[in-house]
């Protein structure tokens, strides 16, 4: 009768964006995980189902490595965001604030009726607010082209980071199979 070798696996899901799937994938697979399945879920994620053995070397190890690389890639993802939150915050403010302007305009033209200053002063607001609402668009794009430069540094200094990360997490994997 032939034995079989009998290993007991750890099991683990994760739940994470679309976008950060293949990243993720790898981060796993660099720390002894062994991906059985990658179902997509609500609001565009992906729930990643893991393996790994439990008398796996190194554990405590690849265990703190695994902690930073999902640390660093939330690193990165904030500061993807950030390039675009604070533009986006000011363009609705200063949309609904173009927007009232606008509105003030057509008031000022409907609500007095007859007299001549009031209806070209309305038109002058309104044309005001529609040439707010149009720059409003140019302000947001130049504040996160401006925004993305000064952060550009540091996400390619944490995707580095990350990328050291998984290295040695390999490289932990690979000490243990020699």
């Amino acid at each position: 009768m032939q034995e079989k070798d009998f290993v007991s696996y750890e099991y683990k899901t994760v739940s994470i964006k679309a976008k950060d799937q293949a990243k993720a994938m790898d981060m796993y697979e660099a720390f002894g995980w062994e991906i059985t399945a990658a179902n997509p879920s609500a609001l565009d994620n992906v729930t990643l189902s893991l393996k790994r053995d439990r008398k796996q070397r190194h554990k405590q190890e690849l265990v703190k490595l695994e902690r930073q690389a999902e640390e660093a890639l939330e690193t990165i993802n904030g500061l993807e965001r950030a390039k675009t939150l604070g533009a986006s915050v000011f363009a609705f403010i200063f949309g609904c604030i173009a927007t009232l302007v606008l509105g003030g305009g057509m008031c000022l033209t409907m609500l007095i009726e007859g007299s001549i200053a009031a209806t070209a002063g309305g038109i002058a607001l309104g044309i005001l607010g529609i040439v707010l609402c149009g720059l409003n668009y140019y302000i947001y794009k130049k504040s996160v082209v401006r925004k993305t430069r000064t952060l550009l540094p540091v996400i390619d200094q944490t995707e580095e980071k990350f990328a050291n990360i998984l290295e040695k997490g390999n490289d932990l994997l690979i000490a243990e199979k020699i």
